[in-house]
């Protein structure tokens, strides 16, 4: 039986004449087993301490200080969780997780949606200017204190929104990504609706965002995880309990729980001590993880459409 490499990829597949059926080469063949075991692996790897951190929020404390929890739950408990979500401001705290996710992710994309599109035209006039402005911000900074000056005392935003959700609204990183890709966008579209007596925001609202939902929705992912796990500048700039991300709250219950066992030395605070960490981890990260697979098709091709430039 006669075979003919492919000039094209001579050392993954051949055809064969007769058939014209395409079969991989051997090393090919053994090339994707490989990196099947090896992706596998990766997994595994990525997964075991996770599911070791739930084994350890629902085992006892005993099982946990004697190293005896692995990825099965020993000593099934519930009262750590039962100490969390029986807190009417844990709750509270929650809510103002979302709030301050929602108001800052729509203020960070609206900033660097527009800032990346205005940059990404050649035309604009200072542009280098405006793109020196932002790549200067990523190497220099004013440092912690002139910022708590400006933001406590000149634009007086103690315990509001406004200090968790603005310091961060624009990622430089975020902005240069989605320049390239506004830059690699076919500008036949935009000559089109622009003959079609489209002005320039018709053309940004009703044709270019509409066709990047990929990159808008891996930028969404990247703020909104951002801001879910923000916890320094409220922890700066907020005095009210009732105002504080969650992030704060099981901070302040890491702590507290600590505290009270170094006291005490044994009891229900030495059972919610030692497995608190893994209980607060558990429940900060549920809402992401239930968000992921809703954008995961548009995270990869997101960044990779917006950082190689064509």
């Amino acid at each position: 039986m006669v075979t003919e490499a492919l000039p094209h990829k001579p050392d993954i597949v051949h055809v064969r004449k007769e058939t014209g059926v395409i079969r991989e080469s051997l090393g090919y063949r053994s090339f994707r087993v490989v990196n099947a075991i090896c992706l596998v692996l990766i997994c595994a790897a990525t997964l075991y301490p996770f599911v070791n951190l739930i084994a350890k929020a629902f085992s006892s404390e005993g099982y946990i200080a004697a190293g005896e929890v692995n990825l099965i739950p020993r000593g099934f408990n519930i009262d750590t969780f039962r100490a969390v979500l029986g807190d009417g401001l844990f709750w509270t705290n929650y809510g103002n997780t979302f709030l301050y996710t929602v108001i800052g992710t729509i203020i960070a994309m609206a900033i660097t949606t527009t800032y990346a599109y205005a940059l990404s035209k050649p035309h604009l006039k200072g542009r280098s200017f405006f793109v020196g402005i932002a790549v200067f911000t990523m190497f220099f900074g004013g440092g912690l204190i002139p910022n708590y000056i400006l933001i406590a005392n000149y634009l007086d935003w103690r315990n509001s929104l406004w200090a968790v959700v603005v310091p961060g609204a624009l990622s430089v990183f975020n902005l240069l990504v989605m320049k390239s890709f506004f830059e690699n966008f076919p500008t036949e579209l935009e000559e089109a609706a622009a003959i079609d007596g489209l002005s320039t925001y018709g053309i940004f609202l009703r044709i270019v965002l509409p066709l990047s939902k990929a990159v808008l929705a891996t930028m969404t992912l990247f703020y909104a995880v951002g801001l879910w796990n923000s916890w320094f500048s409220a922890f700066l700039f907020m005095d009210d309990k009732s105002l504080f991300p969650v992030t704060i709250y099981l901070r302040n219950l890491i702590a507290a729980a600590t505290g009270t066992q170094e006291i005490t030395g044994g009891g229900e605070a030495v059972q919610i001590a030692s497995n608190i960490q893994a209980v607060t981890m558990l429940l900060s990260v549920l809402p992401i993880i239930c968000l992921y697979p809703f954008i995961q098709r548009y995270f990869v091709s997101g960044v990779m459409l917006g950082s190689v430039k064509g």
